[in-house]
Order: structure tokens, then C-alpha cells, then sequence
């Protein structure tokens, strides 16, 4: 059995608030207005201890004016009012539509002369001569407000047909099957009713008056009549369940746990009553419209009430109920013909007359998680809001029911149930609620070990939230305790170690993430065998850091090893495999090694599509992937359609906030942005940057990568001070949040280096770079292509500001480290040639400037296709130098090849575009055709006035140059 969650409360962490979210059940006040109360007067004092058994809040009021401005005033409520007839005449028209007020009860002396006009207003539920009736009506209308909201879970029939994950399935489903199963493994003590007491006090559920009776009269042989009386129980255990408040669930778990019992109980007893017979329950409630929408879509399927169902055998009282409930605005009366099958024992049930406070209503309560085959759905009476469905009880044999359960059991592994639920909520997602679980369950226990356990999985949590700092905080925790009460060779130590470095890992923390995966790897290679699985799980974790750091010969080596140990030791389709391949893919993928990067990446693909159903997030990841290889490849047109169907994907399988949504409107802005149409790009990169500015806090480091993107479009368009807008609020963000030397602040730097750049304040963009490469140079080893980048960036610097004694020191160290780090067909060497020749260019060393540009063309011709747009800036710098031997004849062919070039992969208003219609107009202009000159520039000019703002410097110099070729004419 698992042991009882008691215990005193201590606070286990000084940095987290675990201060439980604490909210009212649904809330009721009575308003009661009348010209004689006294509520001094001894019957006026019993009338109000009637009422509040009913509803805590019953306030008394002699004027009309000042009872309506409390209800006015009174937010989130529900309200019921009780009004002499005199005054309600006279107040009714007034208020019968503030949304607050619910049901109007009238207190009179003659019912038959008032009903006239009460008929007349829908909110009016009754006439009454005396308290006691009221108070009887108002027990009836509380009891239908606390029924309506009960939890309720859809599944469709095709919805646990294959082998899918649950991901899609209602969580509260699952939730309440798996709570049901815990609650009733855990041994409950008289203590526990005391907690949940001392809960309620603390939380104010219920008047003081009922809680301390619970407190002294209840026993477990007394659910059912707690259950059904207006005592707080009912609308808190309604609540806790709807909203999966788990604190509460664990709190009030010996009540559900005697509840469902005495339903068993009850049953048991009660079997023998129905003779094997069939017969007919029925229940009336509201539905919101979204709800009744999934209902008709699930006709045929699954649906569960999560809570405790409460049904009669009494048609027309379950009737009234529905009919009432659709008068209302935006709700659809459900009358639910349920059809029991007395021999079926998936779910107890019993008539509960004889136990319950409503001793008329002939109740038959059924136990938590009870779950209906759905049946036919038809409109009742003409009344578009009033539905008629017949439910099925499920028989214990229901094909469905039993493949969705096995699969919830197969997700909610453990050792004991809160280990199963935790396990759960986490893989479907919901780390809020399991961080409110392992929160609990930390205060509760003593055993140094479950410690660990539960701040290990707190650790999980934290990094799901992408909240590295407190990952790190709770794994550091449960491995000092692992530490201590285990032998160093412990499985659970090597667990324990790859976490941490995990989270270091995602920190930049390169040195410490290694020195942690090492140290797990140790622990394995002792105590498992060569080819043990987990041996490459540990492989891939240390390649994992290498490909951060981008050594990726050594991240190549690792990854390989992990996959050479999977095909030894799994089957050809297994998903890790998949993992396998993605990784040697993204190696190869980084050193642009394009050709040797798609056959992994495809080996991937095909495990997926071969293992998973079509709507699978794994899927959508591959494709990215492919549509990523062929975008850095300059394929734009292969990359959509890779990028569009995981977007696809994304949108049928994930909520409309999901991250990877995001990730996928980020490619896909990607892709258009690098097409040069800039607008489209745009409109793509907002949508991501929407989603994580809804799910994440504002000073969230992913938020940055989403600045970034958006800025470089700006920068695109020319609008350098939108740019600068951007990349500074991803600096301030990461200045804030990061390390010192953590090498996102170097990309940070490096991004308004480049801006300034493109502004031409180059004197501004060198301290950025040098900044940038301070980090690099503390961080990275001596000849990592990054730092060859740095040099490259501040090298360029310099040959712009016309310093190019210092120009050329940095230039040539980049291409030290390229070449010693890269294969000789690198696209980066070409790039490094390419920076070269245009220094010797502007050092008017023309043969120099040829022979390295020469350098940069012999590799673009081998590695990029045809018309990547990296050959059309390489064919404009040779066209540069020859312009400026005044070799007209030489560089035409080249500005030529560049137009053709953007002409081909540029959206026609790309600004690049424009830069070489204006190249080709200047060589123009050079050869003395003026006409063609003057044609160029306009296509150029035309551009820049469809993409830049209009008092743009490109514009005024096109006009001037327009001018100048006119003149010529």
C-alpha cells in the first residue's frame, strides 16, 4: 500500500514560493429584501441559519437602492435573490439582466394573484408563502449550479485506435482515472479528516460553523449524506476535480475514498434488487455551448463525468432541471437518457434514498470516473437549447475503454501512484500540476530518498519550464542526497549526473555540462555491459555539448559511437535510432556538409513515418530538418514545402501557444525573409514572437532568438532604427539573465555590430565585435571556427573605416582557423578569401584581390548550386574590381551572372536586388550607355520606393544619380 501523505509542512526551498494558489468553490450569496426585517428578532435569526446551511453568504437588506448597488458591485458570483412582491414589482425590470443574478425567488402572501406578472420575467423560479420553502428551492438550485460545471471528458472513436500518444486526449480524463486509483491505494487516518479541516479554516471553504461540524460528526459510513447536504463538501470536491486542484484532491482523498466506498458497498448489496435487468437513469444539466459542440462531435464515442454523477430514476425531476437550464443565455439543457446494464461492474452504483439528505429526488449516485458510450442526440420539443442523449454505460469489455486505459497505464509508470501521476501529468505536458504535486508531496515526507526523488523530478519540471537556474538548484539537491545514501557506482548517480549536465549544457556551461556527462559515463561503462543502451544515451549526451561548443569532430565522434552501440542493440525502426541519425545529421548540417547531412536526416524520417500516425510532433521535427538542409543549400523552393507540412503537423496535434508552433512560423518567416520578401517574413516572425511573449516571462532568454529575427528584417528593409529597437531589447535580456561570458551575450554584440555595420557607423560597430570576441577568446579554445568569425567581423571593420593594416592581421587569422578547423571545400574559407580580396581591392592590389576571389570561386563552384545567393555577392565583388581597373568589358559578365542570380531566388522587390540593378547602371554609366544606365537605376530606385521609407538616403542618392544620367542624354 502506499503510505499515507501526512505529515507537518516544511518549506524545502528558500527561492520558491510554495504558497498553494487558493480560490473560492463556485460562489453563492443570498440577497433578501425586505421592508420588515429585523435581524435581531429571534425568527429573522433562524431564517439565517437555515439559509447559510445552504449558502455562506446571505446578507440582509431593508432599502431597494442599497441592495443593488451590493449586487452591482459583487464580481464573479453567482447571486440568488429572494424579494417581498410589493417590491419586486417595482425592482425586477431594474435588475433582471445584471449577469450576476441568477434565480429570483418571490416571497408573497397570495401565490395565484402574483403570478401574472412573475411569469413574465424568466429568472423568476417560484412563488413562496414561507422561508422554509425557499430554503427548500434554494437547496435544489445550488445543488443544479454545483451540477452544471461537473468535469466532463470527450474521447472519439478514432481517438484510441492506433498506437498514438495521448497528448490529444482530455487531461482531466486521465487525471481522475489515475487520482481515483491512488486515492484508493493510500491507508487514510482519523488525522486526515482534522487536515483537511485545518485546510478549509485556513482557505475559508465553508462557515466556520460547518466546517467544525464536519470536523466532529463526520465518519466514513456518512459520505453519502455529506456528499448530498449543502455543506461545503459538495462544491469543493465539484471544484477540486473540475479544475484538477491537486492540492485539494490530495487533501479531501479519505472522502473520496469513503464515498467510493459506500457506493461499492451499497452496490454489492443492492445487486441482487435489479434481477440482471436493465433500466433507465436519467440526468438534467447544462452545457456550455463549447462543450455541447465537442459532444456532437463524439457521437458514437467515449465521454466521462470526472466527478461523482449523481442521476433519478425520476424523469420529470431531471426534466425540470434541463428545461430551466436552457433559458439561459450561451448554456444547452442536456436531458441524459442513461441506460445501465446492472451486470456490468466497471463502474459502482447505487440508489442512495435512504443515505442521502434529498431523500425525494430517488438519486442514483455513481462512483468518480464513470464512462458512457454516447448514443443518439436529437432536439427536444422545438427547442433549439434543449437536447435529448442517450448514454450506455461501458461494458467491462469495451474494446476502446481498454486500449485507452492500458495506454494511460503504459504513460503513468511507477513505483506508487503519486510516482504514476507525477510520471503523467509530466508526459502529457502539464508541468504546472506536477510541480504542484511534487511540491506537496516534498512537505509531507521524511525518507531521504523519496527526497530525492522529488526533487530530482522538480528538476525535470523546472527544465520543462526552461527555468535552468532552479533545474540546476533541485538536481544539485537530489544528487547531494543520491551522494550520500548511495554506493558510487549507483545507476540512479549517472542519472542524477546527466541531468545537471543537461541543464549546464543549456546554460553554456560547456566545461562543467562535460566534466557531469563524463562522470555518468563512468558509472555505466562500470556496471553495464559494452553495448548496453545506456551507454549511448551517455554518448550522445557528451556529443551533445561538443556540437554546443561546435567541435564537431569530436561531437561527430561520440554521436557515431552511440549509434553504433543502437544498431547493435535495437530493433531496425526503433525512434532512437531516429535521435541517432537527426544528431550525426546536425554535425554534418553545421560544417555545411549538405550531401552527407540529408541521407541521416532521411534515415530518420523514415523510422517516423513508418513508427508514428501521421500527426506525430516527431514528424513535423523531421521535416524541419529536411527543409532546413535545403534551405542552407539556397533550395527555397524544396524547403517550404518540408517547412509548411510540419507546420501542418503542428497546428492539428499542439494548442495554439505551443512552442514549437512558434519554431515552426519562425522557419517558415525564415525562408521568405531569405527570398527577400521582407513583408511576408515579417507577418511569419510575429505570429512565433506572439505565442512566447503569451507562454514565457518577459525577460525570458528563448525571446531573444524571435528579437533577433524580427530586427534582421528591419535591417533588411533598411529601417536601422526598428532594427536597433530589437536587438537591443535581446541584449538587455540576456545582460540580464546570462553569465558574463555566456556566448549568446557574444551573438548579441556581434548583431548590433553588424547593424551599425550596415548604417555605415562603423566606428560604433568595432567595440560590439570587440566585445564579442572578449568572450569568445575567454571561452573557446584557440583556433574554434567562432573565433575566426570575430576576427573576420572586426577585420571588415577596420577595412571599411580605411585602416587596412589592421584590416588584414584579423582577416588573415580568420583563414588561419578556417583552414585548420575546415575541409579545404568549406563554404567559410571561401567567405575568408572572398573578405581578403576586397581589402587588396581597396588597397588597389587588383592581382591580389583577383587571385583570392579566384580562391573563394573554385569552392563556391564545387559546394553551392547554381544560383546560391552567396555566388551572386562573390560574382558582384569581381565585377567591383574590374569597375575599378576600368576593365568595363571583364566586369560585365559578372555583374551580370549576380543580376541573374537575385533575379532568380529574390522576391522582385528585394533590396539586394536593387543594389545590383544600381552596380549594373554604374558599369552602364561607365561604358557611356546612358539609356541603360538611366533604365537600371529607375528598376533600382523603383525597388527602394516599394521597400524603403521615403526620406531613405538610397533614395535621394538613386535620384541624383537619375539626375546626372538624365543630363547625359
Amino acid at each position: 500500500m502506499t503510505a499515507a501523505v501526512t505529515g507537518t509542512s516544511t518549506k524545502s526551498s528558500p527561492d520558491v514560493d510554495h504558497a498553494r494558489r487558493r480560490r473560492m468553490a463556485q460562489s453563492y450569496i443570498l440577497i433578501w429584501i425586505g421592508v420588515g426585517i429585523d435581524e435581531t428578532n429571534r425568527d429573522c435569526q433562524d431564517t439565517l441559519a437555515q439559509l447559510r446551511t445552504v449558502v455562506n453568504s446571505v446578507h440582509f437588506f431593508t432599502q431597494s437602492d442599497d441592495a443593488v448597488d451590493f449586487l452591482t458591485d459583487s464580481e464573479e458570483i453567482k447571486a440568488f435573490l429572494v424579494i417581498e412582491n410589493t417590491l419586486g414589482q417595482q425592482i425586477i425590470p431594474l435588475i433582471h439582466d445584471i449577469p450576476q443574478l441568477d434565480i429570483v425567488y418571490i416571497l408573497c402572501d397570495n401565490q395565484s394573484q402574483n403570478e401574472p406578472w412573475a411569469t413574465r420575467w424568466k429568472k423568476i423560479k417560484g412563488l413562496h408563502t414561507n422561508s422554509k420553502t425557499i430554503s427548500e428551492a434554494l437547496q435544489l438550485s445550488v445543488k443544479q449550479c454545483n451540477q452544471d460545471p461537473i468535469a466532463l471528458s470527450f474521447v472519439k472513436v478514432t481517438e484510441t485506435t492506433s498506437t498514438a500518444n495521448l497528448d490529444q486526449l482530455a487531461p482531466t480524463f486521465m487525471y481522475t482515472q489515475v487520482f481515483k486509483e491512488i486515492l484508493l491505494e493510500i491507508e487514510h487516518t482519523e488525522q486526515s479528516v482534522k487536515e483537511f479541516t485545518a485546510y478549509c479554516r485556513q482557505n475559508n471553504c465553508g462557515t466556520p460553523n460547518n466546517i467544525d461540524r464536519f470536523e466532529k460528526e463526520y465518519a466514513p459510513q456518512s459520505a453519502i449524506w455529506w456528499y448530498t447536504s449543502q455543506s461545503f463538501i459538495y462544491s469543493e470536491l465539484n471544484y477540486a476535480l473540475r479544475v484538477m486542484e491537486v492540492g485539494s484532491i490530495i487533501k479531501m482523498g479519505f472522502f473520496i475514498c469513503d464515498l467510493h466506498r459506500q457506493i461499492e458497498q451499497l452496490y454489492r448489496q443492492q445487486l441482487s434488487d435489479y434481477h440482471e435487468n436493465s433500466f433507465i437513469v436519467y440526468r438534467g444539466q447544462g452545457l456550455s455551448k463549447v462543450n455541447f459542440e465537442k459532444l456532437l462531435e463524439t457521437e458514437g464515442g467515449l465521454m466521462s463525468f470526472n466527478n461523482f454523477l449523481s442521476t433519478s430514476t425520476n424523469k420529470d425531476v431531471s426534466f425540470t432541471f434541463a428545461d430551466s437550464i436552457s433559458t439561459i443565455t450561451n448554456m444547452v439543457g442536456i436531458l441524459f437518457v442513461i441506460s445501465i446494464d446492472s451486470r456490468i461492474s466497471s463502474a459502482p452504483f447505487a440508489s442512495i434514498k435512504k443515505f442521502s439528505s434529498f431523500e425525494a429526488e430517488e438519486e442514483i449516485l455513481f462512483s468518480m470516473h464513470t464512462v458512457f458510450r454516447i448514443g443518439i442526440i436529437k432536439q427536444m420539443a422545438d427547442n433549439s437549447q434543449l437536447y435529448e442523449v442517450e448514454l450506455q454505460l461501458t461494458a467491462d469489455d469495451d474494446k476502446q475503454l481498454r486500449v485507452l486505459t492500458n495506454q494511460i497505464a503504459k504513460e503513468a509508470a511507477g513505483n506508487t501512484g503519486w510516482q504514476r501521476l507525477g510520471n503523467l501529468l509530466l508526459k502529457i505536458g502539464h508541468s504546472d500540476k506536477a510541480e504542484e504535486l511534487y511540491n506537496l508531496l516534498l512537505e509531507q515526507t521524511f525518507d531521504e530518498s523519496e527526497k530525492a526523488l522529488y526533487y530530482h523530478q522538480l528538476g525535470y519540471v523546472k527544465t520543462d519550464q526552461r527555468d535552468q537556474k532552479m533545474a540546476i538548484w533541485y538536481y544539485e539537491k537530489a544528487l547531494d542526497i543520491c551522494e550520500k545514501i548511495l554506493p558510487s557506482n549507483h545507476v540512479t548517480l549517472a542519472t542524477s549526473y546527466n541531468n545537471v549536465g543537461a541543464v549546464y549544457d543549456h546554460l553554456g556551461e560547456y566545461s562543467k555540462a562535460l566534466s557531469y556527462h563524463e562522470k555518468a559515463l563512468h558509472i555505466y561503462e562500470k556496471i553495464h555491459p559494452p553495448n548496453y543502451p545506456s551507454l549511448a544515451s551517455s554518448y550522445n549526451n557528451i556529443g551533445l555539448v561538443y556540437d554546443n561548443m561546435r567541435e564537431y569532430s569530436k561531437a561527430l565522434l561520440y554521436y557515431e559511437k552511440a549509434l553504433d552501440t543502437y544498431e547493435k542493440t535495437l530493433p531496425s525502426n526503433h525512434p532512437d535510432l531516429a535521435t541517432s541519425y537527426n544528431n550525426i545529421g546536425s554535425v554534418y548540417m553545421n560544417t555545411a556538409e549538405y550531401t552527407k547531412t540529408l541521407p541521416y536526416y532521411e534515415k530518420a524520417l523514415d523510422i517516423y513515418e513508418k513508427t508514428l500516425p501521421s500527426n506525430h510532433p516527431s514528424l513535423a521535427t523531421s521535416y524541419s530538418n529536411i527543409g532546413s538542409v535545403y534551405m542552407s543549400m539556397g533550395e527555397y523552393s524544396k524547403t517550404l514545402p518540408y517547412y509548411e507540412k510540419a507546420l501542418d503537423i503542428f497546428q492539428k496535434c499542439l494548442p495554439p501557444n505551443h512552442p514549437s508552433l512558434a519554431a515552426s512560423y519562425n522557419n517558415i518567416g525564415f525562408v521568405y525573409k531569405n527570398m527577400g520578401d521582407n513583408v511576408i517574413a515579417l507577418s511569419y516572425y510575429e505570429k512565433a514572437l506572439g505565442i512566447n511573449e503569451k507562454i514565457l516571462p518577459s525577460n525570458h532568454p528563448d525571446l531573444v532568438n524571435y528579437y533577433n529575427n524580427i530586427g534582421l528584417v528591419y535591417d533588411n528593409m533598411r529601417e536601422y532604427s526598428k532594427t536597433l529597437l530589437y536587438y537591443e531589447k535581446a541584449l538587455n535580456i540576456y545582460e540580464k539573465t546570462l553569465l558574463p561570458n555566456h556566448p549568446n551575450l557574444a551573438i548579441s554584440y556581434n548583431s548590433i555590430g553588424s547593424l551599425y555595420m550596415n548604417m555605415g557607423e562603423w566606428s560604433k560597430a568595432l567595440p560590439y565585435y570587440e566585445k564579442a570576441l572578449d568572450i569568445y577568446e575567454k571561452i573557446l579554445p584557440a583556433h574554434h571556427p567562432t573565433l575566426a568569425t570575430c576576427y573576420n567581423n572586426i577585420g571588415a571593420a577596420y577595412d571599411y573605416i580605411g585602416n587596412y593594416l589592421k584590416a588584414l592581421p584579423y582577416l588573415e587569422k580568420a583563414l588561419n582557423i578556417f583552414q585548420k578547423c575546415y575541409p579545404p571545400n568549406h563554404p567559410s574559407l571561401a567567405a575568408s578569401y572572398s573578405n581578403i580580396g576586397t581589402v587588396y581591392k581597396a588597397k588597389k592590389e587588383y592581382s591580389k584581390a583577383l587571385s583570392y576571389y579566384e580562391k573563394a570561386h573554385d569552392i563556391y563552384e564545387k559546394t553551392l548550386p547554381a544560383n546560391h545567393l552567396s555566388l551572386a555577392i562573390f560574382f558582384n565583388n569581381i565585377g567591383a574590381v574590374y569597375v575599378t581597373m576600368k576593365e568595363y568589358s571583364k566586369a560585365f559578365p559578372y555583374y551580370e551572372k549576380a543580376l541573374e542570380i537575385r533575379q532568380k531566388v529574390l522576391h522582385s522587390n528585394d533590396p539586394d536586388l536593387a543594389e545590383s540593378y544600381k552596380d549594373s547602371a554604374g558599369l552602364y554609366y561607365y561604358m557611356g550607355e546612358y539609356s541603360k544606365a538611366l533604365s537600371y537605376f529607375e528598376l533600382a530606385r523603383d525597388i527602394w520606393q516599394s521597400s524603403l521609407p521615403p526620406n531613405h538616403t538610397e533614395l535621394k542618392n538613386m535620384e541624383e544619380s537619375i539626375d546626372i544620367v538624365k543630363k547625359k542624354l
